[in-house]
């Protein structure tokens, strides 16, 4: 574990580290905020799971996310959206390749060795995370923004026994039926389409849902609405009947100011599943 930058922010660190992946099989980067308490327990953390062409540090930087978090003493990690550096493949388009990840494993050359996302997000940096800081993994909450959000939804209803709430916001809920998910998961996975379900909140939902809590906000004028299928997830949520809060927020875009608006709603939610009482 190499440490890259360490700074004091709001009474605890934030940081940034880079590590060797063996899911990858590169070096990754991410950002780990620790707040305060984590210099004498190990404290429950929220994974926040970025969208298209973003780093580790989009979210870091712009969401806001530390000052509510070290209110309610609770960890922040932010991974990188996919894998990056020589001999990683690429693609000109923003939505295919480095920074476009989708939180998959990749089966299909030239992305396979590398883009093996789905194993890096829920084993390889989880290893590597709770074997170097003092984080409670037992107390574990995810959400993300847009590509993030879809990879949130998906993890957490794929592993549910590992995350006490999940949220999102802007989420792609319904990539198998957009041209934010038909397209990469062509490039990445091909094969029988059936086998992108699992890779889908609305199908994901419609067969297993969620046992914890769920939140999710998107603005009613996101520039990407048509491509996120907010409505499709929304109806398997009311015919599953599952505990969730759908927010359409009005005004809002898909943007870092959005995301950074509501933080602290989506900060305490998670903060309540994961102490079993508001704080």
């Amino acid at each position: 574990m190499e440490t890259l930058s360490e700074n004091r922010a709001f009474g605890g660190t934030q940081g940034v580290y880079r590590h060797a992946s063996k899911a990858t099989g590169t070096d990754m980067t991410f950002g780990l905020f620790l707040p305060q308490e984590a210099a004498d327990l190990p404290v429950p953390v929220l994974w926040f799971l970025s969208g298209l062409t973003c780093t580790h540090e989009n979210a870091m930087v712009k969401a806001g996310a530390q000052l509510w978090a070290a209110e309610q003493g609770i960890a922040l990690v932010f991974p990188d959206t996919s894998p990056r550096g020589d001999g990683v493949p690429d693609d000109e388009a923003y939505d295919l390749g480095q920074g476009a990840g989708f939180y998959i494993n990749a089966t299909q050359d030239p992305w396979a060795e590398h883009f093996q996302m789905w194993d890096y997000i829920t084993e390889d940096l989880p290893a590597a995370v709770f074997g170097h800081f003092a984080l409670d993994e037992g107390r574990q909450a995810i959400t993300g923004h847009s590509m993030g959000g879809h990879g949130a939804l998906t993890i957490a209803m794929t592993l549910p026994d590992r995350f006490a709430s999940v949220s999102a916001f802007a989420p792609i809920c319904n990539p198998t039926d957009s041209d934010w998910g038909r397209k990469q998961f062509a490039a990445y996975l091909a094969g029988d389409e059936a086998d992108w379900a699992a890779h889908d909140a609305t199908h994901l939902m419609r067969q297993a849902g969620f046992p914890g809590p769920i939140l999710i906000d998107t603005g009613t004028a996101d520039q990407f609405g048509d491509l996120l299928k907010t409505e499709a997830l929304a109806q398997a949520i009311a015919a599953r009947r599952q505990h969730a809060t759908l927010r359409l927020q009005p005004g809002y875009d898909h943007s870092y100011f959005f995301i950074s608006t509501f933080m602290e709603d989506h900060i305490n939610f998670h903060a309540e599943a994961l102490y079993g009482v508001a704080e």
